[in-house]
């Protein structure tokens, strides 16, 4: 049997470790991955910085990390999709509550993931590129067609254009650069904020207009961007997006707006127990501004719900993205992997740097870990 290697975090707060690791054994449902890439989320540096804040059912020691690709090794007894030696793009669910938080996790050498959770790649497709998708493009797809979120009608390969619209606040993130393509793959008209330097590329994805979200009058400009349409619903990503979203959403009569990220950043505390000053301040305006919020838009008959990215893991927007869509799209370029990749490392002692570089502050890129040569170095 192989060895394993995995990038641990021993206990909350703590730095990633790397050491050995015990090679997964797949259930019968699940593919082995020899990893060739890894990514890093906000979600990594969040739960390193809040302990067991939000994960309160993780057991520590455990593996981070939900983006992987690489090679199948070995399969389950119940998969029929994927055999050894197909390379692939999957999303790893260990830190989920009844996940095994070690075999699971993305950040080790040898992983096991759903197979349900998992699509080919392209030959063309390098893993640094792929492993962008992962966790973005199932928050997306959580948030835009979950019946508990915006419930859109699903994507086709020949879905009519409709004439309704969705926005998108923060299209240049991970989430949002995917919901533009799903929701476009869908038939909706799209509207997108991003700054203005990625309002090209935004277009380029399939969003019909892109407004700058710094622009003092953008509720105005973006809500003046879907009249002639009924908009159906509104996404909010990235820190601060939720308020202005709800306004957009009362101003043009949209009923949902889905929150995938939460009013304010989580960063801004000491990576340490106990309570102090800062982490009282963020939870406290954490707390206060959700509570106005849904005084807000319970006022103005909006629904504003919190985005989980895993929870289509076993339901039918999860088979639809995972073995309907995702093989397809990718294979014929009518989906791609944005924001691009941006190579900080070769090996996974370098995993901690990376979420140290993304807690000080990213724009417009991925950045990934590539563990094999198929990527060259940082671009």
């Amino acid at each position: 049997m192989p060895t394993n290697t995995a990038a641990w975090i021993d206990e909350p707060y703590a730095d990633l470790t790397v050491r050995d690791s015990p090679y997964p054994a797949a259930s019968p449902t699940q593919i082995i991955v020899h990893v060739r890439a890894v990514a890093v989320n906000p979600l990594d540096a969040i739960t390193q910085s809040n302990g067991r804040l939000m994960y309160r059912w993780l057991t520590y020691p455990v593996v981070l990390g939900e983006d992987v690709a690489g090679v199948v090794v070995s399969v389950g007894g119940q998969v029929t999709r994927f055999r050894p030696g197909d390379r692939i793009t999957a999303y790893a669910v260990g830190m989920e509550k009844g996940r095994d938080h070690i075999a699971e996790g993305g950040f080790q050498e040898f992983v096991a993931v759903e197979e349900r959770l998992a699509a080919p790649l392209p030959e063309r497709m390098a893993y640094a590129d792929a492993v962008a998708l992962p966790l973005a493009v199932s928050t997306a797809a959580s948030a835009l067609f979950q019946a508990d979120n915006l419930s859109l009608a699903h994507p086709s390969r020949n879905a009519p254009s409709r004439d309704e619209t969705v926005v998108i606040w923060g299209g240049a993130t991970s989430v949002g650069a995917n919901a533009i393509q799903l929701a476009r793959a869908a038939g909706y008209c799209v509207i997108a904020t991003a700054s203005p330097r990625n309002h090209a590329r935004l277009r380029e994805l399939g969003a019909a207009h892109v407004v700058d979200y710094r622009d003092p009058d953008v509720v105005e400009k973006v809500v003046a961007a879907t009249r002639g349409t009924s908009t159906v619903g509104v996404l909010a990503v990235a820190t601060g997006s939720a308020e202005p979203c709800v306004a957009i959403a009362i101003a043009t009569g949209a009923k949902r707006v889905a929150l995938a990220s939460p009013s304010v950043s989580f960063y801004d505390q000491p990576r340490r127990g106990g309570l102090s000053a800062a982490r009282a301040r963020i939870i406290g305006r954490l707390v206060t501004g959700n509570a106005v919020l849904q005084v807000r838009c319970a006022l103005r008959g909006v629904r504003a719900r919190f985005v989980w990215g895993s929870s289509l893991m076993d339901n039918e927007v999860g088979r639809m993205l995972w073995t309907d869509y995702l093989p397809s799209a990718l294979a014929d370029g009518r989906h791609v992997a944005f924001p691009p990749a941006r190579i900080v490392g070769h090996r996974l002692d370098d995993v901690q740097a990376a979420v140290d570089r993304l807690r000080a502050g990213t724009s417009a890129e991925k950045l990934v870990i590539a563990l094999s040569e198929d990527a060259p170095a940082e671009r």
